[in-house]
């Protein structure tokens, strides 16, 4: 078995679409309007409404939940930060970690952590 995608479930897939877009700078594909994909080398971001999971009784709970973004640079963190924070939640800006990363945790519109990092070298 392999890792195909993650999931993010909303109420609003064009505010959450237009979040990543901006995130990612890259396009969502949209082969319908309940659902949407962001493809990438090692998996896809997904993102549907909540009639995507037709389980009676469901509500997306996002806690415990983080997507992580691996930049090519710590300076393309920096670069995330500017972009996005006048139009975030920033939760932590650009920090050095113990690890060895710098990191920058946002939160998306429905309050999913979202951690932009890259190695230190």
């Amino acid at each position: 078995m392999q890792f195909a995608s993650a999931r993010i479930i909303t109420d609003d897939v064009d505010r959450s679409v237009a979040f990543y877009e901006r995130l990612l700078g890259q396009q969502a594909e949209r082969p319908a309007p309940v659902f949407a994909a962001f493809r990438g080398s090692s998996g896809t971001l997904a993102i549907g409404h909540r009639a995507t999971v037709p389980v009676p009784g469901f509500a997306a709970s996002h806690d415990g939940v983080l997507v992580e973004l691996q930049a090519e640079t710590p300076e393309a963190v920096d670069a995330v930060h500017e972009r996005m924070r006048d139009a975030v939640e920033v939760v932590q800006p650009p920090t050095d970690m113990p690890w060895g990363n710098r990191s920058l945790l946002l939160r998306d519109p429905d309050r999913v952590l979202v951690n932009v990092f890259a190695a230190l070298q």
